[in-house]
């Protein structure tokens, strides 16, 4: 059974055993607004919890998006090479960034529930 945390720099990783997707959330992309390019970390990174792991750019700002916990990248969305506009469309969907290897699944309860980030979310 999957479980989605989030940080506060809009991040989100969904859980799947020692796999995470991480992606940004749909809060991040309404800020950012349209998506033009995403860079992508590079298959095998290894990434530490907070570390640069890729660039979101849009029409108004770039961004950078960070491992919300620590691992190694095992895929990346080469769609969003194509298609960034997908973030938009889809951010806590189709317009994941990168999966990867989980190093220390205990990071993940340091993380926002789906509900705790709804409630930081209405403080900003």
């Amino acid at each position: 059974m999957s479980e989605t945390r989030f940080t506060d720099q809009h991040e989100w990783v969904r859980i799947d055993g020692d796999e995470g997707t991480v992606g940004i959330t749909k809060y991040a992309t309404e800020q950012l607004g349209d998506v033009v390019y995403v860079e992508l970390p590079s298959v095998g990174k290894s990434l530490a919890k907070g570390a640069e792991a890729a660039v979101v750019e849009s029409v108004k700002a770039a961004s950078e998006v960070y491992a919300p916990i620590g691992g190694a990248v095992t895929t990346v969305n080469e769609a969003l090479n194509a298609d960034p506009a997908t973030v938009n469309a889809s951010p806590e969907g189709d317009g994941w960034f990168f999966k990867m290897k989980i190093a220390d699944a205990s990071e993940a309860t340091k993380l926002m529930t789906a509900a705790a980030y709804a409630d930081y979310v209405k403080g900003l």
